[in-house]
């Protein structure tokens, strides 16, 4: 599988950040799994993936995962991590995120 991704570090975690409206990308829980691994695959604490907005108003939508594959509701460390990415990936214009 050939993942386009970008790797940050915050207060002692690491995050993998993933833009799935772009690159058009569905992450089973196993395939989650085997990504966190840090021997076999890339290492992280969680994964942050960008969606689709489902409300017409927002720029996107993202969702958190545990490198057991568990999905969380927030995780401060990553929030501020996401949203350097999301700069830096030119996904909103917005001033405030």
């Amino acid at each position: 599988m050939l993942l386009n991704f970008s790797k940050m570090h915050g207060l002692g975690n690491d995050f993998v950040m993933v833009d799935a409206v772009s690159n058009n990308v569905f992450l089973s829980k196993d395939q989650i799994i085997k990504l966190a691994d840090r021997h076999t695959g890339i290492g992280f604490d969680q994964l942050l993936m960008v969606e689709s907005p489902y409300d017409p108003d927002l720029d996107f939508h993202y969702r958190i995962f545990n490198s057991d594959g568990s999905e969380v509701e927030n995780c401060g460390n990553g929030a501020r991590c996401f949203a350097k990415f999301v700069r830096m990936k030119g996904l909103s214009n917005r001033y405030r995120l």
